[in-house]
Formats: structure tokens, C-alpha cells, sequence
């Protein structure tokens, strides 16, 4: 996700739990730092960048008081659904039961 883009809005940041806030904070925090110390040196080519990052900056603070106090609703973990198990031809079924076969009878050997 890029920092200052339109991807950033706050119904996105809605979605997000506060630990990727957090990390989205601190991305956010370094590449304004770094565009500050481009714009001392003379190297800084947007400088609507700073001004869109400031922003990002402001909405992700904004995103986690609401949450604080209550006005916004900390999303609910959601856990993945299980993946169902892939469906084996017979022919996979068949080359799996042979190549167990020796091994099993390898096995057996090799403890008696």
C-alpha cells in the first residue's frame, strides 16, 4: 500500500486493526522524515508529497482516537476459513497407496 494515495482513505483504515495502524503510523512517519531531509538538502522533486503524507499522518491519529473513544468500532478478527482438502483422482489415489506400501513394510523391518 502506498502512503499518500488514494488507497488510504479512511473507510480503508476502518478495515485495518490497530496493530497495522500502528505500522502504517510508523512507515508513514519514516517517509516523511525522509522527505523533510530531502527537503533541506535540495533534493526533494513533489512537495505535495509532504503534504499528502502529512495528511495520511493525521487520518491514521484521527482512525485510532475515535477508536479509543468509542466512536469508531475496532474491527473483529476474522480467522480464515479452513481450506477444504483438494479432491485426488484416482490415479493419485492409487500412486499414493503404493509408494506407502514399501515403506511401511520398511519400516516394519527395520524395527524387528
Amino acid at each position: 500500500m502506498a502512503i499518500g494515495s488514494k488507497e488510504l482513505a479512511s473507510v480503508e483504515l476502518d478495515t485495518f486493526e490497530n496493530e497495522r495502524l500502528f505500522d502504517e503510523l510508523k512507515k508513514a512517519k519514516e517517509e516523511l522524515f525522509n522527505l523533510r531531509f530531502q527537503s533541506a538538502t535540495g533534493q526533494l522533486e513533489s512537495h505535495g508529497r509532504l503534504r499528502a503524507v502529512k495528511r495520511d499522518i493525521a487520518r491514521i491519529y484521527t482512525v485510532l482516537r475515535e477508536r479509543e473513544l468509542g466512536i469508531r468500532a475496532t474491527p473483529v478478527a476474522v480467522e480464515a476459513p479452513a481450506k477444504a482438502e483438494k479432491k485426488t483422482t484416482k490415479k493419485a489415489k492409487a500412486k499414493d497407496a503404493s509408494t506407502d506400501a514399501p515403506e511401511a513394510d520398511a519400516v516394519e523391518t527395520k524395527e524387528a
